[in-house]
């Protein structure tokens, strides 16, 4: 069984890809999971100019790395979002133009789909990302929204991405939507929800990232039972959870590494994650696909926690994913 580890550039992109490449090639890494921001990626631009694409993928070569999955998780979290005050420096400004809701969901769709089309060039057959929610401040809050209003927002969600999933069918290419709280999916309910909503269409499978389950009190392993056929790719992230009594699980107001939060994440061993059932769940539905590690610790120095994510990855993917 052969499972490539891969660095996903998202965390990164603050730095040129030529530098990072560089960086991730020494590391031991096989391939990236290449963010569509930054300049890591840049949409429309490795599109409409000639070369732009051949130069990117020469560097990757040179640097002995694959891309294994594209990722649009900042522009796609736009397409079913209800609110986008937030997300102005997240989206291109070309899809934000006006700043009206329906429009930036619209242009957002119609850049995944163009981000689709640009993985198919690059002979990659992968999309990660998210959908945005409507309805995910309601599911955490008050008024609790009732079953007709979560039914519509499924239904909308559906209209939205059947079509991005049919372009992706035409061209070979499959979505792996990140369970992650804030979005349609984000737990093994929301996630059959998500399934039934779409037919169960095959383009359709889950990014699963054990980081953002564990924190809600769900068990990864059964996620992976659950959904043995479509998880399609994983991000490895670990994550530290302090349910002592004055600690809740939503985190609160405060900061990446304030005291008072209720969870914080960590690179891969640094945190509370079973890694040895996690990676023997994989083993056990026959897991292919790409191992991406997502650097999230915001304490400890990225560089270092990229690095020995390598020989701490190692020892598993030498057993049963070996």
């Amino acid at each position: 069984m052969s499972c490539p580890l891969s660095l996903f550039t998202g965390p990164w992109a603050d730095l040129p890809l030529a530098e990072l490449a560089g960086m991730a090639g020494g590391w031991g890494y096989r391939g990236l999971e290449l963010a569509s921001w930054g300049d890591h990626l840049e949409v429309q631009r490795a599109l409409g100019e000639n070369g732009s694409l051949e130069t990117k993928l020469d560097l990757l070569r040179n640097s002995g790395l694959e891309v294994t999955a594209v990722s649009c998780h900042r522009v796609s979290a736009a397409i079913c979002e209800s609110n986008h005050s937030g997300m102005r420096h997240l989206v291109p400004e070309h899809v934000w133009g006006d700043g009206d809701g329906e429009g930036i969901r619209q242009r957002a769709a119609a850049e995944v789909i163009a981000t689709a089309r640009l993985a198919a060039r690059m002979g990659c057959s992968l999309l990660t990302g998210f959908t945005g929610s409507p309805i995910w401040g309601r599911l955490t809050g008050y008024p609790w929204p009732k079953p007709d209003e979560v039914g519509a927002a499924l239904t909308d969600f559906a209209r939205r991405f059947h079509p991005i999933l049919n372009e992706m069918r035409d061209l070979g290419i499959r979505y792996a939507l990140e369970v992650h709280p804030g979005q349609m999916a984000f737990d093994l309910g929301s996630a059959e929800s998500v399934l039934e909503a779409l037919d169960g269409a095959h383009e359709l499978g889950f990014t699963l990232d054990p980081g953002h389950l564990v924190w809600q009190g769900i068990d990864p392993v059964e996620f992976i039972r659950r959904f043995p056929d479509r998880i399609l790719h994983v991000h490895l992230k670990d994550v530290v959870v302090r349910q002592d009594g004055r600690h809740g699980v939503l985190g609160g107001y405060y900061p990446r590494q304030d005291a008072r939060r209720g969870w914080e994440f960590r690179g891969p061993g640094r945190g509370h994650l079973d890694w040895e059932e996690f990676f023997r769940a994989l083993a056990a539905i026959g897991y292919q696909g790409s191992l991406s590690v997502e650097v999230a610790d915001s304490w400890l120095d990225r560089a270092a926690v990229a690095e020995e994510s390598v020989d701490f990855v190692a020892r598993f993917r030498h057993g049963p994913l070996a």
